[in-house]
Protein backbone atom coordinates (compact mmCIF):
# COMPACT_ATOMS: atom_id res chain seq x y z
CA UNK A 1 0.00 0.00 0.00
CA UNK A 2 1.08 3.29 -0.94
CA UNK A 3 1.29 6.05 1.98
CA UNK A 4 0.40 9.58 1.23
CA UNK A 5 2.69 12.23 2.11
CA UNK A 6 1.76 15.28 3.53
CA UNK A 7 1.62 17.72 1.47
CA UNK A 8 3.57 20.02 4.34
CA UNK A 9 6.61 17.87 3.93
CA UNK A 10 6.48 18.06 0.23
CA UNK A 11 6.35 21.80 0.15
CA UNK A 12 9.53 21.35 2.68
CA UNK A 13 11.29 18.87 0.68
CA UNK A 14 10.47 20.85 -3.16
CA UNK A 15 11.96 24.37 -1.11
CA UNK A 16 15.22 22.07 0.32
CA UNK A 17 15.55 20.95 -3.54
CA UNK A 18 15.33 24.19 -5.28
CA UNK A 19 17.33 26.11 -1.72
CA UNK A 20 20.48 23.73 -3.02
CA UNK A 21 19.56 23.51 -6.95
CA UNK A 22 18.95 26.92 -7.80
CA UNK A 23 22.76 28.07 -7.43
CA UNK A 24 23.32 25.15 -9.44
CA UNK A 25 21.35 26.56 -12.57
CA UNK A 26 22.63 30.18 -11.86
CA UNK A 27 26.15 28.41 -12.77
CA UNK A 28 24.74 26.35 -15.78
CA UNK A 29 23.34 29.73 -17.03
CA UNK A 30 26.53 31.73 -16.58
CA UNK A 31 28.95 29.13 -18.64
CA UNK A 32 30.21 30.02 -21.71
CA UNK A 33 29.09 26.59 -23.51
CA UNK A 34 30.51 27.81 -27.22
CA UNK A 35 34.24 28.12 -25.58
CA UNK A 36 34.05 25.50 -23.22
CA UNK A 37 35.82 23.00 -25.05
CA UNK A 38 38.97 25.69 -25.39
CA UNK A 39 38.64 26.78 -21.69
CA UNK A 40 38.86 23.10 -20.33
CA UNK A 41 41.82 22.35 -22.84
CA UNK A 42 43.78 24.85 -21.62
CA UNK A 43 46.94 23.40 -20.07
CA UNK A 44 47.10 25.06 -16.69
CA UNK A 45 43.79 23.23 -16.44
CA UNK A 46 44.91 20.40 -18.25
CA UNK A 47 47.80 20.28 -15.67
CA UNK A 48 45.53 20.76 -12.77
CA UNK A 49 43.21 18.23 -13.62
CA UNK A 50 45.96 15.40 -13.73
CA UNK A 51 47.19 16.61 -10.55
CA UNK A 52 43.77 16.23 -9.46
CA UNK A 53 43.16 12.85 -10.71
CA UNK A 54 46.80 11.65 -9.74
CA UNK A 55 46.28 13.27 -6.10
CA UNK A 56 42.54 12.10 -5.44
CA UNK A 57 43.47 8.29 -6.75
CA UNK A 58 46.35 8.19 -4.01
CA UNK A 59 44.31 9.35 -1.63
CA UNK A 60 41.71 6.84 -2.51
CA UNK A 61 43.96 3.84 -2.42
CA UNK A 62 45.62 5.08 1.07
CA UNK A 63 42.21 5.82 2.66
CA UNK A 64 41.09 1.91 1.91
CA UNK A 65 44.37 0.86 3.06
CA UNK A 66 43.66 2.65 6.56
CA UNK A 67 39.98 2.90 6.57
CA UNK A 68 38.65 -0.55 6.20
CA UNK A 69 40.46 -2.25 8.48
CA UNK A 70 39.82 0.74 11.12
CA UNK A 71 36.04 0.12 9.86
CA UNK A 72 35.91 -3.37 11.01
CA UNK A 73 38.11 -2.75 14.56
CA UNK A 74 35.12 -0.09 15.52
CA UNK A 75 32.61 -2.49 14.22
CA UNK A 76 33.65 -5.41 15.67
CA UNK A 77 35.62 -4.73 18.46
CA UNK A 78 35.09 -3.54 22.26
CA UNK A 79 38.29 -1.86 24.19
CA UNK A 80 38.94 1.50 25.99
CA UNK A 81 38.77 4.26 23.98
CA UNK A 82 37.18 3.04 21.50
CA UNK A 83 34.80 6.22 20.96
CA UNK A 84 37.62 8.44 21.62
CA UNK A 85 39.97 6.67 19.02
CA UNK A 86 36.58 6.27 16.66
CA UNK A 87 35.88 10.52 17.25
CA UNK A 88 39.24 11.04 16.14
CA UNK A 89 38.99 9.14 13.04
CA UNK A 90 35.77 10.41 11.80
CA UNK A 91 37.11 14.40 13.15
CA UNK A 92 38.06 15.62 9.89
CA UNK A 93 33.92 15.22 8.71
CA UNK A 94 33.13 18.11 10.84
CA UNK A 95 36.60 19.72 10.84
CA UNK A 96 37.06 23.11 9.17
CA UNK A 97 39.26 22.00 6.55
CA UNK A 98 41.58 25.11 6.93
CA UNK A 99 41.92 23.89 10.73
CA UNK A 100 42.79 19.93 9.27
CA UNK A 101 45.67 21.79 7.09
CA UNK A 102 46.85 23.71 9.72
CA UNK A 103 47.29 20.78 12.40
CA UNK A 104 49.06 19.46 9.41
CA UNK A 105 51.39 22.18 8.84
CA UNK A 106 52.29 22.44 12.31
CA UNK A 107 52.99 18.35 12.88
CA UNK A 108 54.03 17.60 9.37
CA UNK A 109 55.47 20.99 7.95
CA UNK A 110 59.48 21.76 8.17
CA UNK A 111 59.71 22.76 11.81
CA UNK A 112 56.51 20.76 12.93
CA UNK A 113 56.59 18.13 15.29
CA UNK A 114 57.10 15.20 12.99
CA UNK A 115 58.14 17.17 9.80
CA UNK A 116 61.58 18.57 11.64
CA UNK A 117 62.84 15.21 12.57
CA UNK A 118 62.11 14.03 9.61
CA UNK A 119 63.82 16.28 7.35
CA UNK A 120 66.37 16.40 9.30
CA UNK A 121 66.81 12.61 8.74
CA UNK A 122 65.77 12.60 4.92
CA UNK A 123 65.52 16.12 3.56
CA UNK A 124 61.87 15.35 2.95
CA UNK A 125 59.66 18.61 3.07
CA UNK A 126 55.81 17.56 2.34
CA UNK A 127 54.29 20.83 2.36
CA UNK A 128 53.94 22.84 -0.91
CA UNK A 129 54.64 19.65 -2.77
CA UNK A 130 52.43 16.47 -4.62
CA UNK A 131 52.82 14.22 -1.95
CA UNK A 132 51.89 17.00 0.50
CA UNK A 133 48.41 16.97 -1.92
CA UNK A 134 48.23 13.70 -1.28
CA UNK A 135 48.33 13.98 2.68
CA UNK A 136 45.83 16.58 2.37
CA UNK A 137 43.47 15.26 0.63
CA UNK A 138 43.47 11.43 2.49
CA UNK A 139 42.66 13.23 5.06
CA UNK A 140 39.93 14.72 4.82
CA UNK A 141 38.79 11.73 2.18
CA UNK A 142 39.74 8.91 4.87
CA UNK A 143 36.52 9.47 7.52
CA UNK A 144 34.33 8.74 4.62
CA UNK A 145 35.48 5.18 3.99
CA UNK A 146 35.70 4.74 8.03
CA UNK A 147 31.33 5.47 8.29
CA UNK A 148 30.92 3.88 5.08
CA UNK A 149 31.74 0.42 5.70
CA UNK A 150 31.57 0.61 9.77
CA UNK A 151 28.01 0.51 8.62
CA UNK A 152 28.39 -2.00 6.03
CA UNK A 153 30.27 -4.36 8.70
CA UNK A 154 28.00 -3.83 11.98
CA UNK A 155 24.79 -5.31 9.31
CA UNK A 156 26.36 -8.42 8.66
CA UNK A 157 24.98 -11.30 9.98
CA UNK A 158 26.86 -12.80 13.17
CA UNK A 159 25.69 -15.79 11.75
CA UNK A 160 28.07 -15.81 9.17
CA UNK A 161 31.03 -15.07 10.83
CA UNK A 162 29.76 -17.74 13.23
CA UNK A 163 29.87 -20.60 11.02
CA UNK A 164 32.96 -19.51 9.82
CA UNK A 165 35.10 -19.51 13.25
CA UNK A 166 33.17 -22.85 14.12
CA UNK A 167 34.89 -24.27 10.60
CA UNK A 168 38.16 -22.81 12.23
CA UNK A 169 38.57 -19.66 10.21
CA UNK A 170 41.29 -17.49 11.85
CA UNK A 171 40.43 -13.67 12.21
CA UNK A 172 42.34 -12.73 9.02
CA UNK A 173 40.44 -15.61 7.05
CA UNK A 174 37.00 -14.31 8.21
CA UNK A 175 37.79 -11.02 7.70
CA UNK A 176 39.16 -11.70 3.84
CA UNK A 177 36.63 -14.64 3.14
CA UNK A 178 33.57 -13.82 4.75
CA UNK A 179 33.25 -9.78 5.49
CA UNK A 180 34.98 -8.59 2.87
CA UNK A 181 32.89 -10.34 0.31
CA UNK A 182 29.61 -9.44 2.28
CA UNK A 183 30.06 -5.75 1.80
CA UNK A 184 31.47 -5.69 -1.56
CA UNK A 185 28.86 -2.83 -2.68
CA UNK A 186 29.34 -0.65 0.21
CA UNK A 187 33.20 -1.24 -0.88
CA UNK A 188 32.23 0.63 -3.86
CA UNK A 189 30.58 3.55 -2.60
CA UNK A 190 33.25 3.88 0.24
CA UNK A 191 35.62 4.31 -2.86
CA UNK A 192 33.59 6.68 -4.45
CA UNK A 193 33.04 8.71 -2.13
CA UNK A 194 36.46 8.81 -0.62
CA UNK A 195 37.55 9.53 -4.32
CA UNK A 196 34.91 12.52 -4.69
CA UNK A 197 35.79 14.30 -1.54
CA UNK A 198 39.69 14.29 -1.88
CA UNK A 199 38.66 15.11 -5.67
CA UNK A 200 37.07 17.99 -4.44
CA UNK A 201 39.13 19.27 -1.11
CA UNK A 202 40.30 23.11 -1.20
CA UNK A 203 40.80 23.84 2.14
CA UNK A 204 43.07 21.68 3.14
CA UNK A 205 44.79 21.44 0.09
CA UNK A 206 45.56 24.51 -0.10
CA UNK A 207 47.01 25.43 3.47
CA UNK A 208 49.17 22.25 4.04
CA UNK A 209 50.43 22.20 0.45
CA UNK A 210 49.93 25.99 -1.11
CA UNK A 211 48.52 27.10 -4.57
CA UNK A 212 52.01 26.42 -6.82
CA UNK A 213 50.80 25.90 -10.62
CA UNK A 214 51.88 22.60 -12.10
CA UNK A 215 52.82 21.49 -8.53
CA UNK A 216 49.99 21.96 -6.14
CA UNK A 217 47.38 24.25 -7.72
CA UNK A 218 44.65 20.86 -8.06
CA UNK A 219 41.02 22.41 -9.65
CA UNK A 220 39.59 23.46 -6.77
CA UNK A 221 42.50 25.47 -6.35
CA UNK A 222 42.54 26.41 -10.21
CA UNK A 223 38.71 27.37 -10.01
CA UNK A 224 39.87 30.24 -6.83
CA UNK A 225 42.67 31.71 -9.24
CA UNK A 226 40.17 31.69 -11.84
CA UNK A 227 37.72 33.48 -10.11
CA UNK A 228 40.10 36.65 -10.14
CA UNK A 229 41.94 36.40 -13.72
CA UNK A 230 39.30 34.50 -15.99
CA UNK A 231 35.48 34.41 -14.52
CA UNK A 232 34.61 31.77 -17.63
CA UNK A 233 37.33 29.68 -17.07
CA UNK A 234 36.34 29.86 -13.35
CA UNK A 235 32.65 29.11 -14.09
CA UNK A 236 34.14 26.12 -16.89
CA UNK A 237 36.09 24.33 -14.11
CA UNK A 238 33.23 24.74 -11.73
CA UNK A 239 30.69 23.08 -13.95
CA UNK A 240 33.10 19.77 -14.56
CA UNK A 241 33.43 19.83 -10.20
CA UNK A 242 29.69 19.95 -10.39
CA UNK A 243 29.31 17.57 -12.76
CA UNK A 244 31.76 15.29 -11.25
CA UNK A 245 30.09 15.44 -7.83
CA UNK A 246 26.52 15.12 -8.86
CA UNK A 247 27.62 11.44 -10.86
CA UNK A 248 28.94 10.20 -7.89
CA UNK A 249 25.59 10.74 -6.20
CA UNK A 250 23.43 9.59 -8.40
CA UNK A 251 25.72 6.41 -8.82
CA UNK A 252 25.55 5.46 -5.57
CA UNK A 253 21.74 5.91 -4.98
CA UNK A 254 20.90 4.37 -1.64
CA UNK A 255 24.31 2.20 -1.77
CA UNK A 256 25.69 4.63 0.78
CA UNK A 257 24.35 2.20 3.40
CA UNK A 258 23.34 -0.68 1.82
CA UNK A 259 25.60 -4.01 1.32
Amino acid sequence: MRRRTPAGVVVLAIAAVVFVGLPLVGLALSVPWSDLPALLTAPEVATALGLSLAASLSATAISLVLGVPAAWVFATTRFRGRSVARGVVLLPVVLPPVVGGAALLFTLGRTGVLGGPLYDLSGLVLPFSFAGVVVAVTFVALPFVVLTMEAAFRSIDPGFIGAAETLGASPWTVFRRVSLPLVRSSLGAATLLAWARAFGEFGATVTFAGNLPGRTQTLPLAVFVALESDRRAAVAISLVMVVVALAVLVGLRDRWWRT
